[in-house]
């Protein structure tokens, strides 16, 4: 998996995306995810073109949707993210959404709209989940290693020997002491030992040739070999596929007859949809309007409502105002403290009159007595009137 991969998005190529999903299967299976989430939600296994969108691939966008969706979550909370656990009412949109944020946090250069994840199949689905997978095998420390393949001793021995019997020439002034240290030997050996040691390592001694890799005959044979698989296996693939076509056509020809069938069996029914749907949509704008109507008509009882509480408020004023007998009582309380205050004043007025009356008259008296001591005696004075 390349930085490239991850930078421009999943491959366009047909093959390419059932070649993802059966990788995708077999990284899901390294995380145990049969019994992690096939066992612990109820579902079924995923086959290894479950995800793959095709004409020819029965399809439910709604089930492969809620499946991605499980299996999506599972991952980033494997990959050391958390993501909270699927529910059936979730908003796809918001559900896409925040998945494609969590693969962006984990590191994964993806710019494509949540719509479209929610056919729940495709090439993008398998995409997403390839790499939260990857994610999640890094974060629990699984790492791909090269196969190793045993070697057996006897290879190694026959390629020791035949290099040393293609070296053998060269080195054969060199040797030429030693080979006639080991004739002188082999004059010492029992000649029926020495011939049953023969006949057993014989088999180990004979070279296989080899050719190189850049023989081209080897080449040609090669490439004939393959003509000839490729068109027998192509003669039972075109039978298949030629079957599968006739198949297909009969079925999209059943399937269009009941089409037509179930069409006509229902049109009276999407007529009587379509009207009640038009009477919907106007009891709706009724509806509409008589709210608007009802607002302003709400408004105005409001306004009307907090005149009524501002006019009764003023009202309560005025009769606890007038009901209050406390400035009555103090009125009564003056004006019997004044008629007494008028009533002394009367008594202090009669009693200055009378000393008044009396000053006069002792005035009068001592008047009369001096006029009286100053006249002659002949003549009496005339007696005065008094009130």
């Amino acid at each position: 998996m390349s930085g490239g991969e991850e930078e421009h998005g999943p491959d366009r190529s047909d093959y390419q995306e059932f070649v993802r999903m059966e990788l995708l299967l077999e990284k899901l299976k390294l995380l145990n995810y049969e019994e992690e989430v096939v066992a612990q939600h109820d579902l079924k296994p995923l086959n290894r073109h479950y995800f793959v969108r095709s004409r020819y691939l029965p399809s439910n966008p709604d089930e492969q949707f809620h499946m991605f969706h499980v299996i999506a979550a599972w991952l980033i909370n494997t990959a050391g993210r958390s993501i909270p656990v699927p529910r059936e009412d979730d908003d796809p949109i918001a559900t896409a959404s925040s998945i494609l944020a969590e693969l962006r946090a984990l590191g994964v250069k993806v710019d494509v709209p949540p719509a479209d994840l929610l056919q729940g199949s495709g090439e993008l689905v398998i995409f997403v989940l390839y790499q939260l997978a990857e994610e999640a095998l890094k974060k629990t420390g699984f790492s791909f290693k090269r196969p190793t393949h045993p070697r057996e001793s006897t290879e190694d021995e026959f390629m020791t020997e035949d290099k040393a019997e293609l070296t053998f020439d060269d080195e054969e002034d060199e040797m030429s002491d030693e080979e006639e240290e080991e004739e002188m030997d082999q004059e010492a050996v029992d000649p029926a030992e020495w011939a049953l040691e023969v006949e057993r390592v014989l088999p180990q001694l004979t070279a296989p040739i080899q050719t190189g890799s850049q023989d081209w005959r080897s080449h040609v044979d090669q490439l004939h070999q393959h003509s000839g698989r490729i068109d027998s296996s192509l003669e039972q693939t075109r039978s298949f596929l030629h079957k599968l076509q006739e198949d297909i056509s009969h079925s999209m020809k059943k399937l269009s007859s009941r089409e037509t069938a179930i069409t006509s069996q229902l049109q009276h029914l999407i007529q009587e949809q379509r009207d009640a749907q038009a009477k919907k949509t106007d009891a709706s704008e009724r509806y509409e309007k008589a709210t608007r109507r009802m607002k302003d008509r709400s408004r105005v009882m409001a306004e009307v409502n907090d005149n009524l509480r501002e006019v009764k408020k003023r009202m309560e004023e005025k009769g606890r105002s007038m009901s209050d007998e406390a400035p009555v009582v103090k009125i009564n309380q003056s004006l019997v403290k004044l008629k007494q205050e008028t009533a002394e004043m009367d008594v202090s007025i009669s009693v200055f009159q009378h000393m008044l009356l009396q000053a006069r008259l002792r005035e009068k008296h001592n008047m009369m007595s001096d006029m009286s001591a100053s006249s002659p005696p002949d003549r009496a004075p005339e007696p005065s009137s008094t009130r």
